[in-house]
Parts: C-alpha cells; structure tokens; sequence
C-alpha cells in the first residue's frame, strides 16, 4: 500500500490587485510616522524584493470556507471518487472566516464543518476538523492524512489550504501587498499503485521565534486599538528561513533515501520570490551540486501570497500545465516545503 495524491483542485480568484493600486495607500513605519520615500519608489522596492506584480481577491460575498469548497469540488472531481467516501476532511487556515468590511474571525462551526455541509456529504464518519499550523498548514494536514492512512483509521482524505489575507491586512504597512487570496485541495488516499510519500519532516522553533508573525495593532496610532492585523518580523522571518528551511529539506531528502539529483520539482511556499531562490541556492550548497534550469515553479509573482494555499494552488497549476516549461510526469520526484508562524517548518519527498 502506498499513499498518494489522487486528485488536486484550486480555486483563485477573479479580482487582480496589481500593484499601482497601493500608490494612493497611506503607508507608515511601525511607530507611526512617515516613510520618507514616495509610494512609487516603496512599491518599486518591494516588487524587487519579493517578486510580486499582483495578487488575487476574493469577491465581497465569498469567504474563506467558500474559496475552499470551491477548490474541494475540484479535487473531488479530479479524483473521480463519491465524496460520501471521504473518511477525512482536514482545513488549515489562520483566521477563519473574515467577513468583507468586518473585523471579527468566524470560526464556530469549523472551516471544515462548513465545508462539509457545502459538499452535502452525510456521511457522519467522515470527520471534518480545521489545524492551525500557519502557512505549512497544508503540508501538515498531508502529513496527519498520511498518519491516519497509516494507522488504518482511515483510506482517504480531502485536504484543503484556503485562506482570506487580504481581510486581515493593516492598510499602513507596506508588508500589506504581500497577502493574497485562495484554495488548493488535495485528495490523499491508499493506492496499489507506485509511489507516494516517501518522507516527511517537521519542526517547530518557539523559544524565540514564536512571535515572528502575530496579530498587532495598525502602523496608524489613529486608529481603534481593538482592531488587530497580521504583523510579522519580515528580516528575522527571511533569515530563519534561510538558516532552516534548506536543511529541514535536506534531511527529509536523505531519510527518503534519494538524491537530490532525483528531484524533478520543489514547490516551496511563495512567501517572498527572492527567499525562495536563496532557500533553493542554499539546499544545492548542501549538495555541493549545480541548480537545474526550470526545478522550481513560482506563482507568486501573479498571485501573491495565499499563506496555506500557495503549494496546493501551485500543485494544481503544474499538474494541469498551467506555468510554463513546468509538468509532472509518472515517477518524477518532487518536494513540498514550507515554512511560517509558529515558527512551523515541514516538508514531504513525494513520487508521482
């Protein structure tokens, strides 16, 4: 028995917020005064850094656990399975579902319970559950369905990354064009057929790093303090990556007994497109090896960062021949890895 991916879906939404519609965007540094450079340089700056030229909204009337069904039709009907066969349906987001033009997160019931309803399964041993693990969310909740499968307490699951940033974003600060909208979904399942999750890895760094990303007041001191954005540690959050994440890599890489000439894609949270291309110069550093043309696919550029949506979303994207000079074949190798609040850092060595 082998444990595989069956089945992927994504949803991304219509609404593109490029990046001139930040020019009229009041930003400030964190204690409230004025950042001396106009907004054209600011923006200039920061599509240098991270790569991105837009992102993706969700519409007014959506949320978060809407985005996710919508992706979970997809993968659903990817795999071709009868959704009642579902024993798992395993949800990572962060914030719920946050109303447009509100400011309160709605989790009861879970993301997943609503998710569930929405697929109309009435199956009540399918058991529906959200996990909070920042944006390796998706990752892990692959990593529990994997366990599960394992244990014999389940044969199939539905795992869903989705997410809402752009309603929990502080206006004023610049780290505000980074955050983006969406859903990928995944079906995971036991299979007579080769392949699969061959190695996992996971680690979680709080001593000192635990508030890296965390909910703050606004960079505008004017405003209600009872309002609450996502804040994160952008320098501190680009080193520890680097410092991490590559070995974290590695060593799931070596505990799957393979090479890392064996790999023929590495979907890496897009977080930030210049990290992502330090992350991978540094894992191929371990390897004293050269960087292959075309190893990893990159979306973050046109979709910004979705949080736990980004590596499924991504997943969906190569695997429909979506990104250019990017496809998957039978027995090609691939790694998922990601890191972000927690600190969280995983990854998977997977075999098509």
């Amino acid at each position: 028995m082998n444990i595989k991916i069956t089945g992927t879906g994504s949803y991304i939404p219509d609404t593109i917020e490029k990046n001139d519609a930040f020019h009229e965007h009041t930003f400030l540094n964190t204690d409230g005064s004025a950042i001396n450079y106009p907004n054209n340089v600011i923006i200039e700056k920061f599509q240098a850094i991270t790569g991105i030229v837009e992102r993706r909204y969700a519409k007014d009337h959506h949320n978060s656990s809407d985005l996710g069904f919508f992706a979970a039709e997809r993968a659903i009907a990817d795999a071709k399975i009868d959704p009642e066969t579902i024993d798992y349906i395993i949800v990572a987001h962060n914030f719920g579902d946050v109303k447009h033009n509100t400011i309160q997160s709605d989790m009861l019931p879970s993301l997943a319970t609503r998710i569930k309803h929405s697929l109309r399964i009435k199956n009540p041993k399918c058991i529906a559950y959200d996990i909070l693990f920042g944006c390796p969310g998706w990752i892990e909740g692959v990593i529990q369905a994997n366990a599960f499968i394992k244990a014999g307490i389940a044969k199939r699951c539905l795992v869903i990354g989705t997410e809402t940033l752009s309603r929990v974003v502080d206006k004023h600060d610049r780290d505000a064009m980074i955050f983006s909208d969406g859903a990928g979904a995944t079906i995971i399942e036991a299979t007579e057929d080769e392949g699969g999750i061959l190695a996992h890895e996971t680690a979680s760094y709080t001593y000192d790093e635990a508030y890296y990303l965390h909910f703050g007041n606004s960079n505008n001191p004017t405003l209600s303090k009872d309002t609450r954005y996502i804040k994160m540690e952008g320098r501190k959050i680009y080193e520890f990556a680097l410092n991490h994440v590559p070995q974290a890599i590695k060593t799931c890489i070596d505990n799957s007994g393979l090479d890392i000439k064996d790999v023929k894609k590495i979907f890496i949270h897009q977080a930030n497109e210049k990290m992502d291309e330090a992350i991978l110069k540094r894992l191929y550093r371990l390897y004293r090896t050269e960087i292959p043309e075309h190893i990893m696919p990159m979306s973050i550029q046109t979709l910004g960062n979705s949080s736990v949506a980004t590596v499924p979303t991504l997943l969906d994207l190569v695997r429909n021949n979506k990104l250019e000079n990017h496809n998957l074949s039978k027995g090609d190798v691939v790694i998922f890895a990601s890191v972000g609040a927690g600190m969280h850092i995983n990854a998977i060595v997977y075999k098509y």
